[in-house]
């Protein structure tokens, strides 16, 4: 059975850092891209940042130059880096998989709080 499990989130002030990671089991397809996404109260979830295989990512323009999206593929695992947060950076964050092939299939990990406070 594919599970994601996410940990790493918490309270932190603002200007910290947290890491956050996410490893993959049971997925028995390679996994094609790797990302994060987050939910704050009240509002829709929203993209951060994605990883492919080959390495290359991308990122929303409100994390740029402060969340770093990396993988370990022996691992299955993707991480997130996040620096110089910021009280708005506050949500639940959830890691995405998807694999290679056809069909594509779509994981979710359960979410992660991340609380950005003073």
């Amino acid at each position: 059975q594919a599970q994601l499990v996410e940990s790493g989130g918490g309270l932190v002030q603002p200007g910290g850092s947290l890491r956050l990671s996410c490893a993959a089991s049971g997925i028995i397809s390679s996994i094609s891209t790797m990302a994060w996404f987050r939910q704050a109260p009240g509002k829709q979830r929203e993209f951060l940042a994605r990883i492919v295989s080959n390495g290359s990512t991308n990122y929303v323009d409100s994390v740029k130059g402060r969340f770093t999206i990396s993988r370990d593929n022996t691992k299955n695992t993707v991480y997130l880096q996040m620096n110089s947060l910021k009280p708005e950076d506050t949500a639940v964050y959830y890691c995405n998989v998807i694999t290679s092939g056809l069909p594509r299939l779509s994981y979710w990990g359960q979410g992660t709080q991340v609380t950005v406070s003073s």
